[in-house]
């Protein structure tokens, strides 16, 4: 078992406060990440979990246990960190078992879990390389399995990517969410990459200032952002933000057209709306704006525009990948009046 509950948790240091009234449930077995840009305190709030930081206040409950005032050691939590922190005299398969050997297990113990550990994770070919003779990624993988071997409640993952280049983030995101399948474990990852969150988490946890602005499926934050905040820190490329009026009928945008029919909500006080890549379609007819390319982005699978659109700034708008576009061509852009999000002057989504 290894649900964690947090309970009004906040921290401070001197005057400053980085976490406030933070209250959160996580179950057992869930993967549960925590996303925001820099300095929000994910990272502190994941310390806190692990004991590594005291909380001012609140509690904080694993299996129901209050463990708020426990250290590290009693707390049954495995923590992966950003650094690897592998000694490099020793090899993998010493790396791996040597929490549990200066634990006084008895060798055949620690063998039997670092075999099984390594066969988890694929590290059997490399038991006998010490770090220096590894890819990053091997690495990382050696630092998940000496925290598999100590059968903890739960993990906790400090940005364990951030030093690895692209193709190895992919490999290991996907290394990363096959053991959460297999282990069915409760984890809790931290990262400022949206992209980890959306692929990785069952449920995430939004954070911005210290405070939780917004927790659900990836799909519930992509597609119904509590607020301005949300919307645009979810997704890439991010949501496309325009300013105007709302009113009970839909909303008009600054100098241009208006849009009605948005899913049949009532816009009044709405100062901003917001309208994703691919909810703008590029059209001659019943255009709600029009712009000039400013830039065309062809990736293969996805193709995007930048449309200068004056008033309304420059719109990122996702397009068929069979058909080009010229830098200064005009465009007319009509939006998908259902997918269309509104925002009151404080951030708050108008539902």
């Amino acid at each position: 078992m290894g649900s964690i509950r947090l309970e009004n948790v906040e921290k401070w240091f001197g005057d400053v406060q980085v976490i406030r009234g933070i209250d959160l449930e996580i179950a057992d077995g869930e993967m549960v990440v925590f996303v925001g840009p820099s300095g929000c305190g994910k990272s502190t709030l994941l310390r806190m979990i692990a004991g590594l930081e005291d909380t001012s206040t609140g509690r904080i409950y694993l299996d129901g246990d209050d463990v708020t005032d426990r250290v590290p050691s009693e707390r049954a939590l495995a923590m992966v960190f950003q650094s690897y922190a592998l000694y490099p005299h020793m090899n993998v398969a010493e790396n791996v078992g040597f929490g549990l050997k200066t634990a006084g297990v008895p060798k055949a113990e620690i063998d039997a879990k670092v075999a099984e550990a390594s066969a988890i994770l694929e590290l059997d070919s490399y038991l006998n390389r010490r770090p220096k003779e590894l890819s990053g990624g091997q690495r990382q993988r050696v630092a998940i399995g000496r925290a598999i071997v100590r059968e903890p409640k739960g993990f906790l993952f400090d940005e364990p990517l951030s030093n690895l280049d692209a193709a190895l983030r992919v490999q290991m995101r996907f290394e990363i969410a096959r053991l959460h399948e297999r282990l069915a474990a409760t984890m809790i990852y931290v990262t400022h990459d949206q992209v980890e969150a959306m692929t990785l988490a069952d449920r995430i946890v939004v954070l911005n200032a210290g405070r939780i602005e917004q927790v659900g499926t990836p799909r519930e934050l992509y597609e119904t952002p509590a607020s301005l905040f949300v919307a645009q820190f979810i997704g890439s490329p991010k949501m496309n933000v325009l300013p105007g009026a709302g009113a009970k009928a839909g909303f008009t945008l600054q100098g241009a057209g208006k849009i009605a029919g948005l899913k049949a909500k009532d816009a009044s006080g709405a100062v901003q709306c917001g309208v994703r890549p691919e909810h703008i379609a590029v059209t001659d007819k019943g255009a709600h704006c029009t712009g000039t390319v400013a830039l065309f982005e062809y990736l293969g699978s996805d193709s995007f525009i930048y449309v200068d659109c004056e008033d309304l700034g420059i719109l990122t708008v996702r397009v068929s990948d069979d058909v080009d576009y010229a830098i200064n061509q005009e465009v007319g852009l009509k939006f998908d009046s259902d997918r269309v999000h509104v925002f009151a002057a404080d951030g708050s989504t108008i539902s």
